[in-house]
């Protein structure tokens, strides 16, 4: 894929990537970074959004 490069190990398996920010920046590289976060929290605890709002409201973070 143009502006994309994989390099490898000895073993030729793909281990890093490099891209061209001139090409992909912007949109491109925050939804990149938003799926890598996405997944690494995939199997983390969830929280009810009724206690998220409970918690924002009584820390005066978000109006009643």
């Amino acid at each position: 894929m143009e502006g994309i490069l994989y390099l490898t190990d000895d073993q030729n398996k793909k281990r890093f990537v490099q891209i061209d920010l001139d090409k992909f920046g912007g949109e491109f590289l925050q939804d990149l970074i938003d799926g890598l976060v996405a997944e690494s929290r995939r199997k983390g605890e969830s929280v009810l959004m009724e206690d998220v709002m409970s918690e924002l409201k009584n820390e005066g973070l978000l109006d009643a």
